[in-house]
């Protein structure tokens, strides 16, 4: 199965998009149909609602995303803290952390740092958001946009 952390970037993309079969939102709708787990920890989440806010998507879709996240994610608990390689934007850490305390298999971002991360980190794929909606929909074609 696989194990994804999703960078807020991936996150406040969807929320903004109008287009309702955007990639970032098909990225989280294959995930509320459980096609792969959404790893989560407490800093991540506080970022997720941090940062939707932020970007001005609507107070309805903030509330209805984090509930499922925190019914529907898997819940990470952050007991190692060891980095071969520390990240150049220290707001990353919290990624990177979740992604080798959850067992990732993959970190999904837009950010150019986080996607270096597989350079220094092969127990888990740094990949775009197209690269691992590429990837879901070669494991799941039949849901395909």
């Amino acid at each position: 199965m696989i194990r994804a952390v999703l960078d807020t970037s991936v996150v406040v993309a969807a929320g903004r998009s109008k287009h309702p079969e955007s990639p970032n939102r098909e990225i989280l709708k294959r995930w509320l149909e459980r096609e792969y787990v959404l790893l989560i920890s407490e800093d991540i989440v506080a970022e997720y609602a941090e940062k939707l806010r932020g970007r001005g998507v609507e107070r309805e879709k903030i509330v209805s995303f984090l509930t499922n996240v925190l019914l529907l994610a898997e819940a990470v608990d952050i007991r190692f803290f060891h980095f071969r390689h520390y990240p150049v934007d220290e707001e990353d850490i919290s990624f990177l952390l979740c992604a080798i305390n959850g067992a990732a298999s993959h970190l999904v971002s837009y950010d150019p740092h986080l996607l270096d991360l597989d350079l220094f980190y092969t127990e888990f794929s740094s990949v775009s958001p197209n690269e691992f909606l590429m990837e879901l929909r070669r494991i799941n074609p039949i849901q395909a946009a």
